[in-house]
């Protein structure tokens, strides 16, 4: 199976998270349907060109949250995530990314009005495209 994960080797993030956060997005949106099996982290690890140790770390840390779950002898599962796992998941996923956001914002020294202002333009620009196409 193919997953779709892009790794960045110039970002400040490790690649293990990248992997880790790429993985629990596509799983918690339903795009990694449950009980479907992964490749191995040898398999995992070579397509993504990284460490078998940063595969492992990613699948460990998955299934300690409750995301994945192994079978010895037959591999690694997407485990069932619930409505209400689902829910707390992304609220957890978007609040990180709002904290960074924000943290970016602070350490230029943006003022409150002024990320809200950009927040709410790229709020609508993401949800209406068809108004910013009509517009130009």
């Amino acid at each position: 199976m193919w997953i779709p994960i892009q790794l960045n080797e110039n970002s400040a993030e490790p690649l293990y998270h990248q992997i880790e956060s790429q993985l629990r997005s596509l799983i918690i949106s339903g795009q990694i349907k449950e009980g479907t099996l992964l490749p191995s982290i040898r398999e995992f690890a070579g397509g993504l060109n990284c460490s078998v140790i940063t595969v492992r770390r990613v699948y460990q840390d998955l299934e300690n949250e409750g995301l994945l779950r192994t079978k010895q002898g037959t591999g690694t599962f997407v485990a069932k995530v619930g409505d209400t796992q689902r829910e707390v998941f992304r609220r957890e996923a978007v609040e990180e990314a709002l904290n960074s956001a924000v943290d970016v914002g602070l350490s230029v020294k943006c003022e409150e009005e002024e990320l809200k202002q950009l927040f709410l333009s790229i709020l609508h620009r993401k949800y209406h495209p068809e108004q910013e196409e009509g517009e130009a």
